[in-house]
């Protein structure tokens, strides 16, 4: 039987991919901030809808809402804010699926993070599927690059990858927040918690961007309204994905969530593909199996280390 937190995972890679296709699609209507707040602005309905049906179907009790549990949720908050204006940033400059590419360099940083914060403890077989997937996903970048030290040192430093890797980080220790925020709730349901964490940091984001758009950009929060048909769909995604990433994290390691996680880039292709119309090289498709190869080592290394 597979695990509550891997289906949680991949589900929560595929709302990603699709909310992140649909969001760059705003980029020719909205600026950075403006398709960045749209996710939590209209994220907040569906993600109180997905709490009150949880709580109606299960029952039970969320307590214990400390300044620490607020303070987690901020920063969990502001690093998802930001890792988010990042991504859709990276995109301008090299494409989609690079600019995700890019982006998944945060399962290491997870990994790393989530082992000093939080102490977590990780098999070598799935440390090696971590370095396997992030190389896949390096693959995915550089394929058609120069790959002489030159050229791989001029990949680095392009500002997709700059912006990517940073991206990366934001989401990193967003996650390691979120694990807190739940971890500081009173209660022995830990997918209700992590949705109570979910709308509690929506709401906070609409506050924070929102505020931000209307203090720097006045004008754009029109067009954040006047494009609610496709901005709607882009924060329903959103909290559909939220929610399956925050229970994710409630049931299973940051470093192994963020590691499976890894088959957003699956997605990614896919959507390149065929939604948003860019061609597929025989490179990218051999990077796609190299991380999946990666992931199923993970999936290895956590369940046969016990």
């Amino acid at each position: 039987m597979i695990p509550a937190w891997v289906l949680f995972t991949v589900s929560a890679a595929a709302f990603q991919c699709w909310r992140t296709a649909k969001q760059q699609k705003l980029r020719g209507q909205l600026s950075v901030n403006g398709a960045g707040v749209v996710r939590y602005l209209y994220g907040v309905p569906m993600g109180l809808a997905i709490l009150g049906g949880y709580w109606l179907a299960f029952g039970g009790a969320v307590g214990g809402f400390s300044w620490v549990f607020w303070a987690y949720c901020l920063g969990g908050g502001l690093g998802q804010i930001l890792g988010t204006n990042l991504l859709i940033m990276s995109f301008d400059k090299r494409g989609f699926a690079v600019g995700t590419a890019y982006s998944k360099t945060e399962a290491i940083q997870a990994s790393i993070i989530a082992i000093v914060l939080l102490g977590e403890t990780i098999p070598l077989l799935s440390w090696l599927g971590i370095a396997v997937s992030v190389g896949g996903v390096l693959y995915l970048s550089l394929a058609g690059r120069n790959l002489s030290p030159r050229g791989l040192l001029e990949a680095t430093f392009q500002p997709a990858a700059i912006l990517g890797i940073a991206a990366g980080f934001a989401f990193a220790v967003c996650s390691v927040f979120i694990k807190s925020a739940n971890q500081a709730l009173e209660g022995g349901d830990l997918v209700l918690k992590a949705l109570v964490c979910l709308v509690i940091i929506n709401g906070m984001q609409t506050l924070l961007q929102g505020g931000f758009l209307l203090a720097r950009e006045p004008g754009e929060m029109a067009r954040v309204f006047s494009s609610w048909r496709d901005s709607a769909v882009v924060g329903a995604l959103s909290a559909c994905g939220s929610a399956c990433w925050f229970s994710g994290f409630a049931l299973a390691p940051v470093a192994m969530v963020r590691a499976v996680g890894q088959v957003e880039i699956i997605f990614t292709l896919l959507v390149s593909r065929f939604y948003l119309g860019e061609r597929i090289r025989m490179a990218e498709r051999i990077g796609a199996l190299v991380v999946v190869a990666g992931v199923v080592l993970v999936l290895l290394g956590k369940y046969s280390w016990g």
